[in-house]
């Protein structure tokens, strides 16, 4: 994800100086330099001239990374995009620091079609509010939400649902494999009528239920369908993934901010 947001970046019209990296691994860093022409390096031992800081951490690994990185800081804009770690628990891992903005990305960020959702902290001012929006800007769309748990509910949905996605094409694939079509044939018409569909979405203001209908004839072939999905209650079963998903998201926040 941070090297889908650096690449994001630098199309944007962002600098390769106006970019720093901290990447422990030594052949990520090289790769970044190479890749970018970023400044990378292995840690941080002094204070950080940058406005903003992006932490781009593994849950497990934030609460270490924030107590280390603490000293350097001068009440810069963070920006965090671990999943499950509130504002609360990071402010406290960084010595009171509560200048905090809590994004969820999705993957589609690595090809700038990404959606990411974004809570502010109680300290973020309307200029920290557009610096973030500027950032995960770069790599797709931002959706703003008025308190932090709602940050569940974008996991559940945009954080992890390209991997719903994914499954649903894996199924028609399939399907159309067992149809007699081969792989090349399956896997084209699957993708691309998930492009399409999606891309007739996103240029509508009508609800999805009514693009829907409108491909669903009385006694037609995707009729059949549809009453094949509803006898099993796919819908449902999709929901209730959906706040299984959710429910983790809150339980992960649980488990990584305690002390």
């Amino acid at each position: 994800m941070a090297t889908a947001l650096i690449g994001g970046l630098l199309q944007q019209g962002f600098k390769p100086g106006d970019l720093r990296v901290v990447e422990v691994s030594e052949e990520a860093r090289t790769r970044l330099q190479q890749q970018y022409g970023v400044s990378a390096i292995a840690a941080i031992k002094e204070k950080i001239p940058e406005d903003a800081v992006l932490l781009a951490v593994k849950p497990q690994q934030m609460r270490a990374a924030a107590m280390e990185l603490r000293s350097s800081l001068r009440g810069q804009l963070i920006i965090s995009i671990a999943a499950g770690i509130r504002t609360a628990d990071l402010a406290r891992w960084l010595g009171g620091h509560e200048r905090i903005v809590r994004v969820m990305p999705n993957t589609p960020a690595l090809i700038r079609s990404g959606v990411s959702g974004l809570y502010a902290g109680a300290a973020i001012q309307q200029a920290d509010r557009d610096s973030t929006q500027s950032i995960l800007g770069a790599v797709g769309g931002v959706v703003w939400v008025q308190n932090e748990a709602d940050i569940d509910a974008v996991t559940a949905i945009s954080g992890s649902g390209p991997a719903y996605v994914f499954y649903f094409i894996e199924a028609l694939q399939q399907a159309a494999v067992e149809l007699g079509l081969n792989d090349r044939q399956a896997h084209d018409l699957a993708v691309q009528t998930f492009v399409g569909a999606g891309r007739l979405a996103a240029g509508s203001d009508e609800p999805a239920a009514v693009l829907r209908a409108r491909v669903t004839s009385k006694a037609g072939t995707t009729e059949a369908a549809l009453k094949a999905m509803e006898a099993s209650d796919v819908k449902r079963r999709i929901m209730d993934a959906v706040h299984a998903a959710a429910r983790r998201s809150k339980e992960l926040g649980d488990e990584f901010g305690k002390d």
